[in-house]
């Protein structure tokens, strides 16, 4: 075994324009007031390596340009397609009516293990602030909620590490299909 060059990394990577005409996953997320630009950021990178179709920087989420989501975002932005809008209601709306399952990142008293749930595509995964979760008008519109489940002391994970546990799991499981 020899552990990769950067060199030997990026030569199987496809460059900004060929990334725009290759195919993405029929994975878009909402990000709703996420307080962090560096968690903004680290979901930024985790969108470009998964090749999700589409982000939703929603509510007060900070978007780019700004440095602190760069840092983390190391470029990623230039190379995932994204806006902002200040309702994510009026997003998921959109989103239904073109045939997307609402899927809410959240605990709830009818949540499932993301590892069990069926996923059906197109899929939005809806992701929330820090401390309080996805805002309960934004919960009424989702069609479910799926749950990382928590074996220690703490009730959830950093949000920038559970999107990427499940939005990595959302296109593993479009890839088998």
């Amino acid at each position: 075994m020899k552990k990769l060059s950067y060199e030997d990394i990026q030569s199987k990577r496809p460059d900004k324009n060929e990334l725009f005409r290759l195919q993405r996953f029929p994975v878009v997320t909402i990000l709703e007031n996420i307080r962090s630009l560096y968690n903004v950021g680290s979901m930024f990178r985790t969108a470009d390596a998964a090749r999700i179709a589409y982000m939703y920087l929603c509510g007060y989420t900070p978007y780019p340009p700004r440095k602190e989501i760069e840092k983390t975002a190391l470029g990623s932005t230039e190379s995932v397609p994204w806006e902002h809008s200040t309702k994510p209601q009026q997003v998921i709306k959109m989103l239904k009516n073109q045939g997307f399952v609402i899927a809410a990142l959240e605990h709830t008293t009818t949540s499932v293990a993301y590892t069990t749930y069926t996923y059906s595509y197109p899929l939005c995964i809806v992701v929330g602030n820090e401390v309080h979760g996805v805002s309960d008008d934004v919960l009424a519109m989702c069609d479910t909620a799926i749950e990382i489940p928590m074996f220690g002391i703490k009730h959830s994970l950093n949000v920038a590490v559970a999107y990427g546990i499940v939005v990595y799991h959302a296109v593993m499981e479009y890839q088998m299909k």
